[in-house]
């Protein structure tokens, strides 16, 4: 797929986490615009509703897997069979992730090896899964989600932010390397997004995330359309809101001046704790 390419009509894409959330929401904007979309995540029953939700306009064939991303070897299987069924797909689109907050004295080591697993690892299970038959066919579009956390570390996410840290570096070594081979390249940098695992993530997060490091809540739909945007457009660096982009725009600004200004913001919660 080139960089001039504004539509995925007829595109075959493949989502992790793509049963709910933001990749459900790029998945129905992809089937609307015509792409056959299989979804990817471990839940089967979940996996089914999503799919039915799905627009088929024109002959679409939507399909599901069901694999967990951090296994290698059901990645692999998955990859096989999606090959097999439906062909080696145009998109591949790494949403599939977790976030489990707290004070890192607290978490434990588990967490860490947890998040790094599923975020890191997951994406590149897929990517080292799909690349192969890519570069064969000197054609293909991996879009990886990391997130706000991923170019600034808010307190809370000692075992998250690593992670998000290493689908950005990833992503960075992968742009450099495939695009002179046909392979584009984008990474996506979502703020605080509305979805189940914000819900669940909201129980352990710290009063100093809440009250100082929490940016404005989003819904899936803003993201996944602007995200999608950024895929029409070919952007490397896609930050879908205002909000987000200011941020990512005063980290690069500032450099080292971002430390004494998140430690002032710390300092500012703790004296309202108290």
């Amino acid at each position: 797929m080139t960089a001039a390419k504004k539509s995925f009509n007829a595109r075959l894409v493949l989502i992790t986490g793509g049963s709910s959330g933001i990749g459900l929401a790029l998945a129905k904007l992809l089937a609307q615009e015509g792409a056959n979309v299989w979804l990817l995540a471990r839940r089967k029953d979940a996996l089914e509703a999503a799919r039915n939700v799905l627009p088929a306009m024109g002959g679409q064939k939507h399909g599901t897997i069901s694999a967990d991303v951090t296994d290698w070897e059901q990645v692999q299987a998955a990859v096989a069979r999606l090959s097999r069924e439906a062909g080696v797909p145009d998109v591949l689109i790494n949403v599939a992730g977790a976030e489990r907050p707290g004070y890192v004295q607290e978490l434990p080591l588990e967490a860490f090896r947890e998040m790094m697993d599923l975020n890191y690892f997951g994406t590149v299970h897929m990517v080292k899964a799909l690349l192969p038959a890519m570069l064969q066919r000197g054609d293909g579009y991996i879009v990886n989600f990391s997130s706000g956390a991923g170019f600034l570390a808010p307190f809370g996410y000692a075992d998250y932010v690593p992670s998000k840290y290493a689908v950005r570096g990833f992503s960075d070594s992968l742009r450099l390397e495939l695009k002179p081979l046909g392979i584009r390249v984008s990474v996506v940098f979502p703020p605080d997004t509305d979805t189940p695992g914000l819900a669940n993530e909201n129980k352990t997060k710290p009063y100093e995330t809440l009250e100082a490091f929490s940016s404005k809540v989003v819904s899936a739909d803003v993201v996944a359309r602007a995200a999608l945007g950024g895929m029409h457009r070919g952007q490397y660096i896609i930050l879908p809101g205002l909000e987000i982009s200011l941020y990512y725009r005063l980290v690069f600004l500032v450099g080292n001046a971002i430390y004494p200004i998140m430690d002032s913001t710390l300092a500012q919660a703790r004296r309202k704790k108290k």
